[in-house]
């Protein structure tokens, strides 16, 4: 496979590469599919499928883990067989089925459908990244600014599917927005796909071995194969989101077969390359921190919006909106932004980016908590607070999430660099699975002590919140009471990731020498 990173179409959109914008368009609609359905899906179980909170963060903890770690496989996949293309294909025509068969309101069909989408994301999700790498030479300056363009695209969706699936949802029914999201998604096929057809993207993200690949066992093609096996693996996933308490095993299945596969790695590969992809898993770490706090989003932050904020305007479901439009406001200005500074050679490495991202993230959390100060007598907090915090998360998210997509590409060796991408995915994994267990801390049953009402933890939660742990003890309303739950949660994983932020600024020298010439 041709995987040197170079421009691939001379005419230029915007100053970046023209398939950007085909790979801009592709992500946007398979993300409106993506978080059109997450929006709807805490709600969906504990309203229609009446699912305990318990329950239904454990489902959505175990669905959104396995999310992120198919994408390790089907980076895989792509680089040994497929390619890019073919794998990109094949993983949106499994998501388009995943979100229209999440109609039939059947069990078999809901985990089922679940199946479907983490098996087809596994392959869609590292490869279209993947390519909008190799659109920039190494060394390339557009490269953040291209990257952060792209991570508009991803959430223009993200922004635009939540108020019109749970519109949809809210006025006709459910399915009718699980219904939309796949729509969004056979767009977002059909944008590539025409891409592809007008030779946008060169040579690149071909089948890497065509004489094997049109090689025939029992009347398939390799690609025959690995579509068939594709299918036949969705009701393993299934079960496992069916049965998530023990999704456990799975964390310790995939951990040795990282840590594994990344040594075999860096027996491999130079001296140079070494040092680059150790600074990977450093940033793949960080990340995975990140996204442990941050997807309380979709799951706490959720039914904290619907119970204890006064919304003016939207619905629950909607407030998964926020952080999206947030980013649609501020993505530009922060792509201006890095051009500008490097012109002036004044931008931030990435590794000191990283660790502003966590401080950001942290600010935003100690904000969600903070919102009890202004709290009313129906236990109900402004809804002011949910909206500011969700900007200075999202400014954090800026300094980390696009940039870490841009990073990957540049400090993996080339022959593994979906691999490496996939991994980077599987961040996404680990922070959704401890998120899970994040978000059951807010589950405190009536007359329960909260885990941060008493000791130091309690003395955070006093001091951001407002609130003592006497809200538990003194038999207040139970509106109060899980009111104190979310915002203590808050407030004290706030605290944290702010710690782990100024750690990653004081460490951010020995990281930039590691990158070995990388920005």
């Amino acid at each position: 496979m041709n995987l040197d990173h170079t421009v691939v179409d001379k005419q230029e959109v915007f100053g970046h590469p023209k398939g950007l914008l085909y790979l801009f368009f592709a992500e946007l609609w398979e993300r409106f599919s993506f978080y059109g359905m997450k929006a709807l899906l805490v709600l969906y179980m504990t309203k229609h499928l009446l699912y305990s909170d318990d329950k239904s963060f454990g489902v959505m903890a175990a669905y959104m883990s396995l999310v992120y770690v198919t994408p390790m496989i089907g980076g895989i996949i792509a680089d040994r067989y497929i390619g890019y293309r073919k794998s990109i294909i094949l993983g949106g025509v499994l998501m388009a089925a995943g979100h229209f068969f999440l109609t039939i309101e059947q069990p078999v069909f809901f985990y089922g459908s679940l199946g479907l989408i983490i098996v087809g994301n596994g392959f869609f999700k590292p490869n279209i990244s993947t390519m909008v790498g190799t659109l920039y030479e190494e060394g390339d300056r557009r490269r953040d600014s291209g990257f952060t363009i792209f991570y508009l695209g991803i959430n223009l969706g993200g922004a635009i599917a939540p108020l019109l699936c749970a519109w949809l949802a809210e006025l006709y029914g459910w399915h009718y927005g699980f219904l939309l999201a796949g729509i969004g998604m056979l767009v977002g096929l059909l944008v590539f796909k025409r891409g592809t057809q007008l030779t946008i993207f060169g040579d690149k993200g071909l089948v890497p071995d065509k004489k094997k690949y049109e090689k025939k066992i029992y009347g398939l093609n390799k690609g025959g194969r690995i579509w068939l096996i594709a299918w036949l693996s969705v009701p393993l996933f299934a079960l496992i989101i069916r049965f998530n308490e023990f999704e456990h095993y799975l964390v310790w299945i995939a951990s040795l077969f990282l840590i594994g596969y990344i040594t075999y790695i860096l027996i491999k590969v130079s001296l140079k390359e070494r040092k680059r992809l150790l600074v990977a898993v450093y940033f793949t770490t960080l990340y995975a921190l990140f996204a442990a706090v941050f997807e309380q989003a979709g799951s706490s932050l959720t039914l904290f919006a619907d119970r204890n904020v006064n919304l003016i305007g939207i619905n629950a479901a909607q407030t998964n909106s926020v952080n999206s439009i947030w980013i649609v406001i501020l993505a530009v200005p922060f792509a201006i932004l890095w051009t500008f500074l490097s012109k002036k050679k004044a931008n931030p490495n990435s590794a000191i980016k990283f660790g502003l991202g966590m401080l950001f993230l942290g600010l935003g959390f100690v904000v969600f908590g903070m919102s009890a100060q202004g709290v009313d007598e129906y236990a109900r907090t402004p809804m002011f607070y949910l909206i500011f915090g969700y900007l200075i998360l999202t400014i954090g998210e800026l300094f980390l999430s696009p940039i870490g997509l841009s990073k990957i590409t540049e400090l993996s060796p080339v022959k593994y660099v979906t691999f490496i991408m996939g991994v980077w995915f599987s961040a996404n994994f680990y922070g959704h699975f401890f998120a899970g267990k994040i978000a059951k801390l807010t589950t405190v049953k009536e007359g329960e002590m909260s885990v941060f009402s008493k000791g130091f933890s309690g003395k955070i939660s006093e001091v951001i919140t407002g609130l003592s742990g006497a809200v538990t003890e003194n038999g207040q309303t139970e509106a109060f009471q899980q009111l104190y739950s979310y915002v203590s949660v808050y407030a004290n994983f706030g605290v944290i990731t702010i710690v782990i932020g100024i750690i990653a600024l004081v460490i951010s020298p020995i990281i930039k020498k590691l990158m070995v010439g990388i920005h």
